[in-house]
């Protein structure tokens, strides 16, 4: 058997500088989900949650964004993704049925702990979902990140980019 010598030559790199190392990434994409609101009373009573925005990646047409998206507007975006994407598309945090009955002693899914955890969820699911570059491409992502308004009546298609 031939003894083999490994190559431990370093690649060669050219010197960081300071802008280099700490001026803003080439790419990048940041999605919070914060500041959940519950709007309503009795059966009509809902939370919200405010979904930002910031990135410098060329396919989305505004750089920054703030809106205010509920449970069911998650819902709709994992399930046009589904069915119009090739992508993977993660679950969403639960519906949590079992906290939708009355008399329960306690706030339901209107308890702090439940919006706090649901709330960390659903940021996670937008951050898989929108780092996904297929996903990228899809105008439901599009409008749901940065639309004021959901068109869930919209026609289904890609972004293309400039």
């Amino acid at each position: 058997m031939a003894d083999t010598i490994a190559d431990t030559r370093r690649l060669f790199t050219k010197p960081q500088n300071l802008n280099d190392a700490y001026g803003p990434p080439s790419n990048f994409l940041e999605i919070d989900v914060s500041n959940p609101e519950t709007i309503g009373v009795g059966r009509g009573r809902y939370t919200t949650y405010e979904v930002r925005l910031k990135t410098n990646l060329p396919i989305f047409k505004l750089k920054e964004s703030c809106v205010r998206r509920r449970y069911s507007d998650f819902e709709w975006l994992r399930a046009e993704l589904e069915r119009e994407s090739k992508v993977v598309v993660p679950p969403l945090p639960g519906k949590a049925l079992f906290r939708q009955l009355p008399f329960r002693g306690d706030d339901g899914i209107f308890d702090d702990s439940f919006i706090e955890d649901r709330r960390q969820g659903l940021e996670q699911f937008l951050n898989k979902v929108a780092g996904h570059p297929l996903a990228q491409n899809e105008r439901c992502l599009h409008m749901f990140l940065q639309d004021e308004s959901v068109d869930k009546s919209y026609t289904p298609s890609k972004i293309r980019q400039a």
